[in-house]
Formats: C-alpha cells, structure tokens, sequence
C-alpha cells in the first residue's frame, strides 16, 4: 500500500486545490522560526527522525553559524487531519530589512503567514516591516507566541501586543514551542482551517503563468527558479519564456522540496516548486520575474521591479594575482544573486578590482564573507557610500557613486541624497540614550508612542549616510541589546556634505577619499589622519599626512623620516676635523632626503589599506 508521505504524481492530480495551503513565517531574527519549522518537518514526517538537525532549512553554514536566515528555502510538508491529505507549502523567509523586496515577492506566492512573536521579548521593529507587506498583500495572518516554555516567557503581556497591532482577539492568538513541540500540530491544524486555498486566474489548460520568488546556480544544471505555479502546469522539456528578460528556454526538470529537490512529473496551479532551465548567463533570472509559455504567453503577473542597489563598496583582491578568480567569483554569485551588481575599476593604489552595488550593509557583509569563504579570497573592502545626485554650476547633474569622483567644492551648486524612514523600538528606559544617538546622527524624530508594556516607539527619518555611520552598533550599545529597527528608503533631500581626501606628502590617496558631514568634517579628518599616522611606516625622508576638505587642511600629522647618524664614529664621511666639516656632512644629508622627498613617492603597504578599512583598528 502506497504511504501518503510518497505522494506520487498521479495521486497529486487527483487532488484539488482546496487540499493545499501555502503560507510563510514572519519573524524577527532569533524569534524561533527555525526551530518551529524543524518541528513542523518532524510532525509530518517530512525528514526521518535519523536524519533531523537543528535548522534544517538553513542549508548554508553562514546562516548556521549566525543563526539568521539569508536564502529562502521552501518545503513540501504532507498532513493528514480529519480523514483529509493535504499539502502543506512552507516558504523560510529571510527577516532582515535589506531582503524586503524578495521577501515581498516571496509573500506574493502564498495565501497566509504566521506572525511569529518571541513570548520573551515581544514585538520587534522589522517584524513591523514585513507584517506591513503581508497585509497589503491581502494575507491571512496567524498570530503565534514561540518561546512559551521559557521562564523568561511574558505570555499575557505580549499577547497585548499581538492584539494592539492585529486588531485581534486574544484566544485568537496560538502559543507554541519550538523546543519542546508544544502547541505545534494545533498550529498545523489551525494552518488549514485559517488559510484560503489557492484559486486560479486562467482556467484554459496550457496557459502557464509562475511566480520566480527565489533562484539558485548549480554548475550541471545552470539556473534553478523556485517557483509558484499560479495557473497552468508544468513539464519536463516544456518550452518556457521569462517575461522580463525576454528570454527562451525548455525546462529540463521540475520538482518539489521535502526539503531537498525531489523530482516529479509535473507541477501544476497551486503548487510550489522548482524549474531547472539549464541557463549559465548572469542577469536572466530575477526574483519577481513571471515564467510563462513560450508558445502560448500570459501577462507579466503585476508588481514586478528590479531590486536597486542603496549601499557601494570596492572589492580588491590583496593579492593582485586573484584578480582573474574574483572576477569569476563575481560571476558565480550573481548566477545565484541578482540583487547586487558589479563593474571594473582601477586604482592606482589597489590595483584592479570592482565597485559592488549592495542591499544594505547586511548584504554587503553576507556578499564579502561568501567570497572569502566560498573562493578562499582574500579582498581588500572599501568604506561603503551611496549614491549622492549632484547639481553643478554648469547647471548639469551627475550620479556619484563613489567619493572618489565627487566633484571639487568649487564647482557643485547643490547635492541631494536618500534619505530612509526610521522605527525604533525599545524599552523606555533606554529612550533617553536614542534621543542622544539620534541627535548625534541628524535624525529628525517623528512620534514617539507606548508599545506594550514598558516598551517605547520612535519614528523618524535620517540620512542613509548616518544609518551607515555604525549606526546598528551604536543603537544595541545604547538599549543593551534591546533595541531593534526597520527602516525604508525615503526621498531625496538636500545635503551638507563634502569630500574628505586624505593626502600622504602631498599626494591624495582615492582609497581613503569619503563623503562626510560638514558639521563632522573636522571630527572625521582628524580620526582618519590620526588613524593612518599610528599605522603607516616611516619612510627615508619625512612626510605629512593631510586631512583635506572644504578646499583647506583640516588636520595634519607629520611622520618622521628614518635617521642615519653620519657623524657616529669610526664612519667613513667624517673622519675627524673640525664642527665645520660636520655641518656640511648634515647639511649633505640633508639634500639628500629633500631630493628623495621631491623625486620619490611614498610606499603604501596593503596592510595599512587593510587596517585603514576596518572601523575601529588602529
């Protein structure tokens, strides 16, 4: 007798569609959603006992080590309640703020979403962020509380929470325990009775349309689209069309994940699953894209945009000879990741590398670690900027994206740059130290609001400049930890900011050039040319370190050349005679470092760049 945990492809066909239920987890990082899954995939048998470890679904070692989730990861989980077999689609979603756009996407291929609160903390600022998403997206919302078995568990107060932001009724609220498995097989049963099934748009057969919500490379198959098939089915050898790129291909195999690929027959309306294309060329597949028929197509589904890079950073390899391997490491990830982008660029100090467009400053850190781990390189990282949109005088606009490019104080009119939405959410007694960071990061505070018990709301909005500032870090140091924020890009405002360059004996070096506040231009000049003073070796003659912004010398520094004692004795320049023969012996030496300081540059050694990059090393 066949098992239900064996779904075969005939036994799926029998199925309607009011026997499936695709729904997401929204939470915060560290809220339990990993270990909820891991109970789900226990309770339906989806992986054998023998087979479990913590964070299945969490498949790269960076998201393990971290515990947080990078990469979406669907799961076809199988259950059976009341006589009934139904299919259970799952999609982890990441819950960090720089993935809001695939995670949007990702929410457009389900019909629910669990709001996972941790009982022990409440509610958090980027759960605010996606739960926003999954509303406009017209989700069914299940509000659980994880972490029940806890001591530190604050059950009733955080279900007053739950209830001030859902409108919700409390017995509507679900406890469960990751840990323990509590409460988890009422949450399935409750999955099935809350969330609507999934309905077609077009009824005709052969018409295809499915959503791209995540993707991946393989070095045997190419690309490989995670999908949700809104309409139509399927097959092996299918001829398919990515709308947005235009381009043509036939699918060379579909299948569904529990939890890994597992092939089948066909995928059709309702389901979620994979589709290898056997494309090797960067650019062809993006999440939010729409697979359709080559032969017969459908409309593009609604929404769909190409996810722009807000953060800027140059790549070098230290060694100059792993040029070639980071640029095909480059290529390899944006196989796998077409969020972030990359181009050439040279400089005379570092060499050749590549000036990245990122997410965020998450997705930067997760890019460079993947590149260091993953192709064993060893990269040399710039100080991330934005993009600044400048007016000149000649009445022309420009968009900088590096502050090695931007234009001398002399011949800008104006500048404007991005600035993002703020909120904070922390416990009031820590709401005095944010107003002190706030002020001191230029933020223009909005409403401040009760949230919960004892807990405090702020909204505002600051540059992005100044969230990229160590903003993250410097907030956790002022709540303790307790301090959690969501932010979104807002306008373009205009900016009082300029270019701060660095000069070693008198000439600027690009890598250390950055954009910074006016009112902080001093501040920063001084820890920059401090910072370098303390790392640069001396030379053989003597050299100023110059901070310069504003058209003038902000700060200076002066490191003293290498000095030989011509006059030691037993040395064959002086070999005795009056003071005068030693003056000239000096004075020699003297136009000897003079002639070196006017004729030679000055050696920078890759470790200082190194140093000079990483925040808070001297």
């Amino acid at each position: 007798m066949l098992k239900f945990s064996a779904f075969s492809a005939s036994i799926r066909a029998l199925m309607d569609l009011k026997h499936i239920r695709n729904f997401s987890i929204i939470a915060h990082i560290d809220h339990g959603k990993s270990t909820l899954a891991d109970r789900m995939l226990e309770i339906t048998h989806t992986i054998e006992t023998r087979k479990m470890r913590e964070q299945v679904l969490d498949t790269m070692e960076l998201e393990r080590e971290r515990g947080i989730t990078i990469k979406m990861q669907p799961v076809r989980m199988e259950h059976k309640m009341g006589g009934e077999n139904y299919i259970l689609n799952l999609i982890d979603t990441p819950g960090h703020i720089d993935f809001s756009y695939e995670v949007s996407r990702a929410l457009k291929a389900v019909e629910g979403s669990i709001l996972l609160v941790d009982s022990t903390q409440g509610v958090q600022a980027q759960t605010l962020t996606t739960l926003q998403m999954a509303r406009e997206g017209g989700l069914k919302i299940i509000p659980v509380l994880s972490k029940i078995d806890s001591p530190l568990s604050r059950v009733e107060e955080v279900k007053e929470e739950v209830v001030k932001l859902l409108g919700c009724l409390p017995e509507e609220i679900l406890l469960v325990s990751g840990k323990t498995g509590e409460g988890v097989e009422n949450l399935l049963a409750e999955v099935i009775k809350r969330v609507p099934h999934p309905e077609e748009v077009y009824k005709e057969q052969n018409n295809l349309r499915a959503l791209v919500f995540d993707f991946k490379y393989s070095n045997h198959k190419g690309v490989i689209v995670y999908a949700r098939i809104l309409d139509g089915e399927v097959r092996k050898n299918d001829y398919l069309l990515f709308s947005a790129s235009k381009e043509k291909f036939i699918s060379l195999e579909v299948g569904t994940f529990s939890p890994e690929e597992t092939q089948c027959e066909f995928l059709t309306s309702g389901d979620i699953g994979y589709i290898v294309t056997g494309i090797k060329k960067p650019g062809i597949a993006s999440v939010g894209d729409t697979i359709t028929s080559s032969k017969n197509p459908l409309p593009a589904l609604p929404g769909y945009m190409k996810a722009m890079p807000v953060v800027w950073a140059s790549i070098f390899p230290e060694d100059a000879d792993q040029f070639n391997e980071l640029k095909a490491a480059l290529g390899k990830l944006k196989l796998s990741d077409s969020a972030f982008s990359y181009e050439e660029e040279s400089s005379g100090s570092l060499g050749r590398g590549y000036r990245c467009g990122f997410l965020g400053m998450l997705h930067l850190e997760i890019i460079t670690e993947r590149l260091r781990r993953e192709f064993n390189l060893f990269l040399v990282v710039t100080t991330p900027s934005i993009t600044y949109e400048v007016v000149l005088l000649s009445g022309s606009k420009e968009k900088i994206y590096s502050p090695h490019f931007f234009p001398d104080e002399s011949k800008i009119k104006e500048i404007h740059e991005p600035w993002v939405k703020v909120k904070i959410i922390s416990p009031s007694v820590y709401l005095g130290p944010i107003m002190q960071l706030l002020f001191d990061h230029e933020a223009e505070v909005g409403e401040t609001e009760n949230f919960g018990d004892n807990r405090g709301a702020v909204t505002l909005q600051m540059p992005l400049r100044e969230l990229m500032r160590n903003f993250f870090d410097e907030l956790k140091s002022a709540t303790s930890g307790y301090g959690s924020i969501s932010y979104e890009i807002g306008e373009m405002r205009k900016a009082d900011v300029t270019r701060l360059d660095v000069l070693v004996a008198d000439e600027a070096v690009p890598a250390f050039s950055r954009v910074v506040s006016k009112k902080k231009v001093v501040e920063e000049a001084e820890s920059a040319v401090e910072k370098l003073h303390a790392i640069l070796p001396r030379q053989q003659f003597e050299m100023k370190i110059q901070g310069v912004a504003l058209g003038r010398i902000i700060s200076s520094r002066t490191v003293k050349a290498f000095r030989k004692d011509v006059l030691m004795k037993g040395s064959k320049m002086v070999g005795g005679g009056d003071v005068s023969r030693k003056k000239k012996v000096l004075e020699r030496q003297k136009r000897g470092k003079s002639k070196m300081r006017d004729r030679g540059r000055v050696n920078i050694p890759q470790d200082v760049f190194i140093k000079m990059m990483r925040n808070g090393e001297n």
